[in-house]
């Protein structure tokens, strides 16, 4: 399935690093009755994931605020170890951008984001989208052509849209 504006996302369960190690977080819990944004990078600690991605939601967080996003979480393929060390080099976690990692890419997969590059050591990995989500359902969605760019996935052009 490749996810559409009105579609509701699918049951996921996400991991992140708490006190204790791995937590399971279920996107359901995030999103129920709310008004959430969601963007997925192909790679934590990749270039333009870290230099334009990550940034242009964190220089954004109080124009979501002011919208009405509760929440803004960027999912990664990669594990929770990585997601949360990246988050803190990054400066998201300070910012308030919750960092949810999707180790076996089944959220992904599951809304068809999936893709492969072997020349660079991609396998199932995340295409670069952002979409906001009520209760929910998609109601903008912006997937990336080239996961090499950020311009229509970028936080501005979300905000112009809301």
């Amino acid at each position: 399935m490749t996810l559409s504006v009105g579609d509701t996302l699918p049951d996921a369960t996400l991991l992140r690093l708490g006190e204790n190690g791995p937590e399971e977080v279920r996107l359901a819990d995030l999103t129920a009755d709310r008004t959430v944004v969601i963007f997925g990078v192909p790679g934590a600690y990749t270039g333009v994931c870290t230099t334009a991605h990550v940034p242009s939601f964190i220089r954004n967080k109080d124009k979501f605020d002011e919208q009405g996003v509760q929440e803004i979480i960027c999912v990664a393929v990669n594990d929770p170890f990585v997601v949360s060390a990246w988050a803190e080099s990054t400066g998201a976690d300070k910012a308030g951008i919750t960092m949810l990692a999707d180790p076996s890419a089944a959220f992904t997969k599951a809304i068809g984001m999936n893709f492969t590059a072997p020349p660079v050591g991609f396998f199932d990995r995340s295409k670069r989208y952002t979409m906001l989500v009520e209760n929910g359902a998609v109601k903008i969605l912006n997937p990336e052509e080239n996961p090499g760019q950020c311009e229509i996935s970028a936080g501005e052009t979300l905000l112009d849209q809301m």
